[in-house]
Protein backbone atom coordinates (compact mmCIF):
# COMPACT_ATOMS: atom_id res chain seq x y z
CA UNK A 1 0.00 0.00 0.00
CA UNK A 2 1.18 3.51 -0.78
CA UNK A 3 0.68 4.87 2.74
CA UNK A 4 2.71 2.11 4.33
CA UNK A 5 5.64 2.64 1.98
CA UNK A 6 5.45 6.40 2.50
CA UNK A 7 5.43 6.07 6.28
CA UNK A 8 8.37 3.65 6.15
CA UNK A 9 10.32 6.10 3.99
CA UNK A 10 9.71 8.95 6.40
CA UNK A 11 10.39 6.80 9.46
CA UNK A 12 13.93 6.31 8.19
CA UNK A 13 14.59 9.93 9.01
CA UNK A 14 16.52 10.14 12.28
CA UNK A 15 16.91 13.07 14.69
CA UNK A 16 20.45 13.43 13.35
CA UNK A 17 19.03 14.80 10.11
CA UNK A 18 18.54 18.47 10.88
CA UNK A 19 16.23 20.06 8.31
CA UNK A 20 16.37 23.82 8.19
CA UNK A 21 13.14 25.77 7.75
CA UNK A 22 13.16 28.50 5.10
CA UNK A 23 13.79 31.99 6.48
CA UNK A 24 11.25 34.72 5.80
CA UNK A 25 12.36 38.19 4.88
CA UNK A 26 11.76 40.97 7.39
CA UNK A 27 10.33 43.28 4.76
CA UNK A 28 8.57 43.09 1.43
CA UNK A 29 10.87 43.31 -1.57
CA UNK A 30 9.90 44.03 -5.16
CA UNK A 31 9.19 40.99 -7.26
CA UNK A 32 11.91 40.09 -9.68
CA UNK A 33 12.67 37.29 -12.08
CA UNK A 34 14.93 34.73 -10.45
CA UNK A 35 16.89 32.28 -12.57
CA UNK A 36 16.32 28.61 -11.86
CA UNK A 37 19.00 27.24 -9.54
CA UNK A 38 21.68 25.16 -11.15
CA UNK A 39 22.73 21.76 -9.91
CA UNK A 40 25.76 23.41 -8.24
CA UNK A 41 23.71 25.86 -6.14
CA UNK A 42 23.42 23.35 -3.30
CA UNK A 43 26.47 21.71 -1.82
CA UNK A 44 26.76 18.60 0.29
CA UNK A 45 29.39 19.53 2.85
CA UNK A 46 28.89 16.80 5.43
CA UNK A 47 27.54 13.31 5.95
CA UNK A 48 24.41 14.87 7.42
CA UNK A 49 23.95 16.98 4.28
CA UNK A 50 24.27 13.91 2.08
CA UNK A 51 21.79 11.90 4.14
CA UNK A 52 19.30 14.76 4.23
CA UNK A 53 19.46 15.26 0.48
CA UNK A 54 19.34 11.51 -0.16
CA UNK A 55 16.16 11.16 1.91
CA UNK A 56 14.63 14.04 -0.01
CA UNK A 57 15.35 12.33 -3.32
CA UNK A 58 14.05 8.99 -2.03
CA UNK A 59 10.77 10.44 -0.79
CA UNK A 60 10.43 12.56 -3.93
CA UNK A 61 10.96 9.59 -6.24
CA UNK A 62 8.42 7.57 -4.29
CA UNK A 63 5.82 10.34 -4.46
CA UNK A 64 6.47 10.74 -8.18
CA UNK A 65 5.92 7.00 -8.67
CA UNK A 66 2.52 7.43 -7.03
CA UNK A 67 1.57 10.32 -9.38
CA UNK A 68 1.91 12.93 -6.62
CA UNK A 69 3.32 15.88 -8.53
CA UNK A 70 2.84 18.69 -6.01
CA UNK A 71 3.71 18.93 -2.31
CA UNK A 72 3.56 21.97 -0.03
CA UNK A 73 7.22 22.09 0.91
CA UNK A 74 6.72 24.46 3.83
CA UNK A 75 4.20 22.14 5.50
CA UNK A 76 6.34 19.09 4.75
CA UNK A 77 9.38 20.66 6.42
CA UNK A 78 7.27 21.85 9.36
CA UNK A 79 5.83 18.37 9.93
CA UNK A 80 9.30 16.84 9.80
CA UNK A 81 10.65 19.41 12.24
CA UNK A 82 7.78 18.90 14.67
CA UNK A 83 8.07 15.13 14.53
CA UNK A 84 11.86 15.01 14.94
CA UNK A 85 11.77 17.50 17.80
CA UNK A 86 8.71 15.87 19.42
CA UNK A 87 6.71 19.08 19.14
CA UNK A 88 2.89 19.25 18.89
CA UNK A 89 1.70 18.59 15.34
CA UNK A 90 -1.45 19.69 13.52
CA UNK A 91 -2.64 16.08 13.16
CA UNK A 92 -1.77 12.78 14.80
CA UNK A 93 0.33 10.04 13.22
CA UNK A 94 -2.81 7.92 12.89
CA UNK A 95 -4.63 10.73 11.09
CA UNK A 96 -1.62 11.14 8.79
CA UNK A 97 -1.74 7.45 7.94
CA UNK A 98 -5.46 7.69 7.19
CA UNK A 99 -4.95 10.67 4.87
CA UNK A 100 -2.22 8.88 2.92
CA UNK A 101 -4.29 5.69 2.82
CA UNK A 102 -7.28 7.58 1.41
CA UNK A 103 -5.06 9.11 -1.29
CA UNK A 104 -3.66 5.67 -2.08
CA UNK A 105 -7.12 4.16 -2.45
CA UNK A 106 -8.32 7.08 -4.56
CA UNK A 107 -5.41 6.80 -6.96
CA UNK A 108 -5.64 3.01 -7.04
CA UNK A 109 -9.32 3.14 -7.99
CA UNK A 110 -8.61 5.78 -10.64
CA UNK A 111 -5.91 3.64 -12.23
CA UNK A 112 -8.02 0.50 -11.85
CA UNK A 113 -11.01 2.13 -13.57
CA UNK A 114 -8.90 3.18 -16.56
CA UNK A 115 -7.31 -0.27 -16.81
CA UNK A 116 -10.68 -1.99 -16.50
CA UNK A 117 -12.16 0.18 -19.27
CA UNK A 118 -9.29 -0.72 -21.59
CA UNK A 119 -9.79 -4.40 -20.77
CA UNK A 120 -13.52 -4.24 -21.39
CA UNK A 121 -12.99 -2.61 -24.78
CA UNK A 122 -10.46 -5.26 -25.73
CA UNK A 123 -12.69 -8.14 -24.62
CA UNK A 124 -15.72 -6.71 -26.41
CA UNK A 125 -13.82 -6.67 -29.71
CA UNK A 126 -12.14 -10.00 -29.04
CA UNK A 127 -15.49 -11.71 -28.45
CA UNK A 128 -16.44 -10.94 -32.07
CA UNK A 129 -13.70 -13.19 -33.42
CA UNK A 130 -15.11 -16.46 -34.82
CA UNK A 131 -12.74 -18.77 -32.96
CA UNK A 132 -13.33 -17.20 -29.55
CA UNK A 133 -15.90 -18.76 -27.24
CA UNK A 134 -17.48 -16.87 -24.34
CA UNK A 135 -18.87 -18.51 -21.19
CA UNK A 136 -21.65 -17.21 -18.97
CA UNK A 137 -19.11 -15.79 -16.51
CA UNK A 138 -17.45 -13.66 -19.18
CA UNK A 139 -14.42 -15.93 -19.65
CA UNK A 140 -13.24 -16.06 -23.25
CA UNK A 141 -11.16 -18.88 -24.68
CA UNK A 142 -9.71 -20.01 -27.98
CA UNK A 143 -8.72 -23.63 -28.61
CA UNK A 144 -5.21 -23.75 -30.07
CA UNK A 145 -4.86 -27.51 -29.69
CA UNK A 146 -7.56 -29.94 -28.57
CA UNK A 147 -6.45 -32.75 -26.30
CA UNK A 148 -8.23 -36.07 -25.80
CA UNK A 149 -7.40 -36.79 -22.17
CA UNK A 150 -9.40 -36.54 -18.99
CA UNK A 151 -10.75 -33.22 -17.73
CA UNK A 152 -9.62 -32.23 -14.24
CA UNK A 153 -12.02 -31.43 -11.40
CA UNK A 154 -11.77 -28.64 -8.87
CA UNK A 155 -10.19 -31.07 -6.41
CA UNK A 156 -7.39 -32.17 -8.74
CA UNK A 157 -3.82 -30.93 -9.00
CA UNK A 158 -2.58 -30.29 -12.51
CA UNK A 159 0.69 -29.71 -14.32
CA UNK A 160 0.57 -26.85 -16.83
CA UNK A 161 2.79 -24.72 -18.98
CA UNK A 162 1.64 -21.16 -19.54
CA UNK A 163 2.52 -17.66 -20.68
CA UNK A 164 0.68 -14.59 -19.38
CA UNK A 165 0.40 -11.10 -20.86
CA UNK A 166 -1.64 -7.97 -20.46
CA UNK A 167 -3.88 -6.80 -23.30
CA UNK A 168 -1.11 -4.41 -24.41
CA UNK A 169 1.19 -7.40 -24.99
CA UNK A 170 3.35 -6.88 -21.90
CA UNK A 171 4.40 -10.30 -20.58
CA UNK A 172 4.29 -10.79 -16.81
CA UNK A 173 4.98 -14.52 -16.46
CA UNK A 174 6.13 -17.46 -18.58
CA UNK A 175 6.76 -21.02 -17.37
CA UNK A 176 8.17 -22.01 -20.77
CA UNK A 177 11.04 -19.57 -20.32
CA UNK A 178 11.72 -20.97 -16.86
CA UNK A 179 11.76 -24.47 -18.31
CA UNK A 180 9.58 -25.73 -15.47
CA UNK A 181 5.82 -26.43 -15.67
CA UNK A 182 3.60 -25.32 -12.83
CA UNK A 183 1.97 -27.88 -10.56
CA UNK A 184 -0.98 -26.39 -8.70
CA UNK A 185 -4.43 -27.33 -7.33
CA UNK A 186 -7.17 -26.38 -9.76
CA UNK A 187 -9.01 -24.45 -7.06
CA UNK A 188 -5.81 -22.69 -6.03
CA UNK A 189 -5.69 -20.33 -9.01
CA UNK A 190 -7.67 -17.30 -10.21
CA UNK A 191 -11.32 -17.84 -11.06
CA UNK A 192 -10.75 -17.68 -14.83
CA UNK A 193 -8.26 -20.53 -14.62
CA UNK A 194 -10.45 -22.58 -12.27
CA UNK A 195 -13.26 -22.46 -14.83
CA UNK A 196 -11.09 -23.02 -17.89
CA UNK A 197 -9.05 -25.93 -16.51
CA UNK A 198 -12.18 -27.94 -15.79
CA UNK A 199 -13.22 -27.54 -19.43
CA UNK A 200 -9.86 -28.59 -20.88
CA UNK A 201 -8.99 -32.22 -21.67
CA UNK A 202 -5.39 -33.16 -20.87
CA UNK A 203 -3.19 -32.46 -23.89
CA UNK A 204 -5.07 -29.26 -24.77
CA UNK A 205 -3.59 -25.84 -25.31
CA UNK A 206 -5.99 -22.94 -24.98
CA UNK A 207 -5.70 -19.19 -25.10
CA UNK A 208 -7.66 -17.59 -22.27
CA UNK A 209 -8.94 -14.02 -22.19
CA UNK A 210 -9.82 -13.24 -18.60
CA UNK A 211 -11.69 -10.13 -17.39
CA UNK A 212 -10.49 -8.48 -14.18
CA UNK A 213 -13.46 -9.89 -12.27
CA UNK A 214 -12.13 -13.42 -12.94
CA UNK A 215 -8.50 -12.39 -12.47
CA UNK A 216 -6.93 -10.18 -9.83
CA UNK A 217 -9.75 -7.64 -9.54
CA UNK A 218 -9.22 -4.02 -8.63
CA UNK A 219 -6.03 -4.65 -6.68
CA UNK A 220 -3.90 -6.43 -9.29
CA UNK A 221 -0.93 -8.60 -8.35
CA UNK A 222 2.67 -7.62 -7.79
CA UNK A 223 4.35 -4.90 -9.79
CA UNK A 224 3.43 -6.17 -13.27
CA UNK A 225 -0.34 -6.77 -13.07
CA UNK A 226 -2.22 -3.52 -12.39
CA UNK A 227 -5.61 -3.37 -10.73
CA UNK A 228 -8.51 -3.80 -13.15
CA UNK A 229 -6.36 -5.52 -15.77
CA UNK A 230 -7.76 -8.07 -18.20
CA UNK A 231 -5.34 -10.97 -18.67
CA UNK A 232 -4.36 -13.18 -21.59
CA UNK A 233 -2.92 -16.64 -20.99
CA UNK A 234 -1.76 -19.44 -23.22
CA UNK A 235 -2.31 -22.53 -21.07
CA UNK A 236 -1.17 -26.05 -21.94
CA UNK A 237 -2.64 -28.78 -19.71
CA UNK A 238 0.08 -31.40 -19.47
CA UNK A 239 -1.31 -33.84 -16.91
CA UNK A 240 -3.46 -34.43 -13.86
CA UNK A 241 -1.44 -35.35 -10.80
Amino acid sequence: MMYRKFVIALCLLSPALAIAQPKTAGKTTPKKVVAAPTKNTLQLKSENDSLSYAFGITVGEFLKSQDVDHINGELLVSALQQTLKKQPALISANDANMIIQMLSQKQMMKKSAAEKLAGEKFLAENAKRPNVKVTASGLQYEILKEGNGQKPTANDTVSVHYAGTLVNGSEFDNSYKRGQPLEIPVKGVIAGWVEALQLMPVGSKWKLYIPASLGYGDFGAGANIPGGAALIFEVELLSIK
